[in-house]
């Protein structure tokens, strides 16, 4: 039972400040089905996010996820898994967090383990149709999250600016690819939006605009200033007197230099230096496509608040760094003597991955292959084959992780379990770890206006950057006996319309992202036995 199952509001506050029940039921009954159905990787989990926990749900609000968001995205670690435990953080509190954690992230990391004892029991190569059924799975998936990146920029996008910073993330994504380079883009977004909102460049550039109006300006005045002259000086000509009957002589424009100096006045007045009540109102304008309400809660009320400060958050992550440079100083010794097992080896890399990895498990994979491959623990072969299948399995792509790290310890001899287990722990604890000292950093700092500009860029950029996500399954996404490193899928049209029917289906038709992976699946086994009976 829960809120809306009818229990007063008093009672359920009451029982959630000291029975850790029916908290847990709460988090068992929303998260349970998560790990099992949540298929298409962190651009498609946001997506199921928001439309559980905003929309359906209501833990949250549209405001706060788009916070939750922006922070997961600029921490590093798996940004999905991140994102689902401060959810139910803040509605739960840390251990029910902890619970949806291990729901979410157990079921695909059992299924990779299960994966890697069947990889290591087979020959060099696999049957084409396992080939073919594993690019369908991709072809499926670069739709779904290409779906999901439509989905998120249509939220990310408030106004010209975010528009632009979402196409600089993306285009800026695809260009180049380095481990530093997907969080120097999330903060070039935020800088970005912090001096346009508050108009740091506004004034050089209405300035440098203003040039040649101010010069076209000044040559206007100084023909009135002529002409001012000229009536001067024809008003101290002698004046004749009027003889009776005479027309009256006409009289100098006064009327026109008044309002000329009328004109000049008010310029002039408009010029004057801001005073401190016009800044002060300035200071108060409202930030553009932020909403500056100084309330703490959204719709989780005050009795289930996060309770961790901003010093215990502090502490926090000063802990996490100390025992970083520990773990990482006593690899390099173990590196330098060959002194440790690669057991340990095994858990620093993955510590070190999940440590440094900004957005994500598209941004794992590359950096896995060089702590796995190149260290000669899993071939080339079975990390593809791993890569491929992931793409097809519910939770986290972070998951990718147990896979390596049983076939690791397989080949190295030690107990596949061992591995998996230290590979797990290794790639997620970073990153929840700092997310969550990062959560008490936030409620002190949320509030800050140039803190709300900056998130508004940074999840801009961050929704662009899903984009790249979607090129570099792309370029790899075909595997078959000829090229099992992976090709791109553009170079059979089967595939481009497999990733077509991925994306209208859940476009137009709501279909699921687990039904369009199945069926993408289907039809890669169904190209399969249509080029065999074909006899090519």
């Amino acid at each position: 039972m829960g809120i809306k199952d009818g229990w007063p509001a008093s009672s359920w506050v009451a029982l959630t400040n000291w029975n850790l029940g029916p908290r847990f039921w709460n988090t068992l009954r929303e998260n349970w089905h998560l790990g099992f159905t949540a298929f298409g990787g962190p651009p498609v989990h946001f997506k199921i996010f928001r439309d559980k926990f905003v929309n359906k749900s209501q833990w949250i609000d549209e405001q706060m996820y788009q916070e939750l968001f922006s922070v997961c995205q600029a921490v590093t670690g798996p940004a999905s898994t991140k994102m689902l435990y401060c959810i139910n953080l803040i509605h739960d509190g840390l251990l029910p967090a902890v619970l949806a954690f291990l729901l979410w992230s157990l079921p695909g990391a059992l299924g990779m383990f299960g994966l890697a004892i069947g990889i290591s029991n087979v020959g060099e190569t696999l049957p084409r149709a396992v080939y073919a059924l594993l690019s369908g799975l991709n072809a499926a998936t670069v739709g779904i999250i290409a779906l999901a990146g439509v989905q998120l920029a249509q939220k990310a996008i408030t106004d010209k600016l975010t528009r632009l910073l979402v196409f600089f993330g993306a285009a800026a994504g695809l260009l180049y690819n380095a481990l530093w380079y997907l969080p120097v883009l999330m903060l070039i977004g935020g800088i970005i939006t912090v001096v346009y909102d508050f108009r740091w460049l506004h004034g050089p550039v209405k300035w440098l605009v203003g040039l040649p109006k101010r010069a076209r300006g000044g040559r206007r005045r100084e023909r009135a200033a002529e002409v001012e002259e000229d009536e001067e000086h024809e008003m101290s000509r002698p004046q004749h007197p009027v003889q009776p009957g005479a027309a009256a002589a006409p009289q100098p424009p006064l009327t026109r230099t008044a309002s000329a100096n009328s004109s000049r006045t008010d310029a002039a007045r408009q010029r004057l230096p801001v005073t401190n009540q016009d800044t002060q109102h300035e200071s108060q304008r409202e930030t553009p496509g932020a909403d500056h309400s100084q309330e703490e809660t959204r719709i989780v009320p005050a009795d289930r608040r996060l309770k961790i400060g901003w010093k215990s958050g502090l502490l926090l992550i000063v802990l996490f760094l100390l025992s970083f440079a520990a773990i990482m100083a006593v690899r390099s010794s173990a590196l330098a003597h060959e002194s440790n097992s690669l057991l340990y080896r095994l858990f620093s890399n993955m510590y070190l991955a999940g440590t440094i990895i900004f957005g994500g498990g598209p941004v794992v994979i590359p950096l896995l292959r060089e702590y796995v491959v190149a260290e000669g623990w899993v071939s080339a072969r079975d990390f593809l084959i791993g890569l491929a299948l992931i793409q097809g399995f519910p939770g986290p792509n972070f998951n990718f992780a147990v896979y390596l790290g049983a076939l690791a310890a397989f080949n190295a001899g030690y107990s596949p379990a061992a591995g998996a287990v230290l590979a797990f722990v290794g790639i997620f604890l970073p990153g929840l770890v700092t997310v969550h000292g990062i959560m008490g950093v936030w409620r002190a700092v949320r509030g800050w206006r140039w803190v709300r500009s900056a998130l508004r860029g940074v999840n801009a950029a961050a929704v662009g950057l899903i984009y790249t996500a979607v090129y570099r399954l792309w370029q790899i996404g075909w595997i078959d006996e000829g090229f099992e490193q992976g090709t791109s899928l553009a170079d059979d049209p089967w595939w481009v319309v497999v990733t077509a029917t991925s994306y209208v289906g859940g476009c137009w038709f709501g279909i699921s992202p687990p039904v369009a992976c199945i069926f993408g699946a289907v039809l890669g086994l169904v190209r399969y036995g249509v080029v065999q009976g074909q006899g090519l």
